[in-house]
């Protein structure tokens, strides 16, 4: 029996987005390619409203290439690194890997990351980049980047901002514009409801120019290189097709959608799953810094979760244990993608029944 995944990652993906998959291969110098990629660049442009300023590109690599991208092509000497929880350590860990300094600013786990650490931070001059994961999905939390974006902005115009939006982008609000960030980047799994194996990225003028000041920027993460690519409607090696084709497809379901009413479902499905939550256990993360698409539960009652995914599954549904040091003692939901609040209603009922919980 199939298992319809309600983790924080991969989601479910539909059988009218894996049959694009079945498309005959195309040669990825080919004119065909192009058309295929500047396709999904216009759309990708159009859906996330990005001004003229801001540029889209897709790499064949999980959104993990992208902590490389950022350490070898946009930090120039030091970066501030804000981590609360494993996927922005890991960004930070990485940076450090690429050769290039860094200072972790660092909160509690489920905590949210505060504009004024920051900006108390950037005042000593140190920093060149500022990096932060936007939905941290080991402790479903969900930092301001808007008004870290402002400040930044605003007092430190010369710092980047790199955000890791992984399992955020196409669900939340991340529109570049509005946050005035440099680099948002995304993994295709999560709330693009496609197979892994695509990192979507939306990148300012701004950093391309700090890139061509940053020496040693590697070869695959040279983002001076992605984008000389870009001006061909190519890719700088050689692409997952097929993908590309499913991305093509998810891209016209989203405008279709629209932008709004996409986040407005994601929304509804996470304040659903939070009150069931607060109803029988508590919400980890900070209140007021839920995420909107994986939400992170204090198992209080104590329950064995690996023994409810094991009879979840005989219904075909699989949640996520805690993340690290956080398994059992957490419970995670993904609500992203293509789910809905019917199925997610559906599904805790099911909990309800299995944990014999009060309805």
């Amino acid at each position: 029996m199939h298992k319809k995944l309600l983790i924080p990652g991969p989601t479910e993906v539909s059988q009218e987005i894996l049959h694009e998959q079945t498309h005959p291969l195309i040669g990825h110098r080919s004119k065909e390619f192009s058309q295929l990629y500047a396709g999904i660049i216009k759309k990708l442009t159009r859906f996330f409203e990005l001004p003229a300023n801001c540029k889209p590109t897709v790499t064949t690599a999980s959104g993990a290439l992208w902590f490389d991208i950022v350490g070898r092509s946009i930090v120039q000497n030091k970066a501030l690194v804000c981590i609360n929880g494993a996927f922005s350590e890991r960004f930070g860990n990485a940076i450090k890997a690429c050769g290039k300094n860094a200072n972790f600013l660092e909160f509690a786990w489920g905590e949210a990351v505060k504009p004024d650490a920051i900006a108390e931070e950037l005042e000593t001059g140190e920093y060149d980049t500022v990096t932060i994961c936007h939905n941290e999905s080991s402790t479903g939390t969900r930092s301001p980047i808007h008004e870290i974006g402002k400040i930044i902005r605003k007092d430190y115009p010369e710092v980047m901002l790199a955000i890791d939006s992984v399992s955020s982008m196409a669900g939340d609000k991340i529109l570049p514009a509005e946050i005035g960030c440099d680099v948002i980047f995304a993994s295709t799994q999560k709330c693009f409801a496609l197979p892994p194996g695509l990192a979507i990225s939306l990148v300012s003028d701004r950093a391309l120019e700090r890139a061509k000041q940053v020496p040693n920027r590697g070869a695959y993460t040279d983002l001076v290189d992605i984008f000389k690519f870009e001006k061909k409607h190519q890719t700088q090696s050689t692409p997952n097709i097929p993908l590309f084709y499913a991305l093509d497809k998810r891209m016209d379901l989203l405008l279709e959608e629209t932008y709004n009413k996409v986040y407005h479902r994601h929304k509804d499905m996470a304040e659903y799953t939070q009150q069931w939550a607060k109803k029988h256990f508590e919400m980890f993360p900070e209140q007021g810094y839920e995420s909107i698409t994986v939400s992170c539960i204090k198992n209080t009652l104590g329950k064995k979760v690996k023994r409810l995914n094991e009879k979840l599954e005989e219904q075909g549904f699989t949640i996520g244990n805690g993340y690290g040091k956080l398994k059992e003692k957490t419970f995670r939901i993904g609500h992203m993608g293509e789910w809905n609040t019917a199925a997610i209603k559906q599904v805790l009922a099911i909990i309800d029944e299995i944990w014999r919980l009060e309805t």
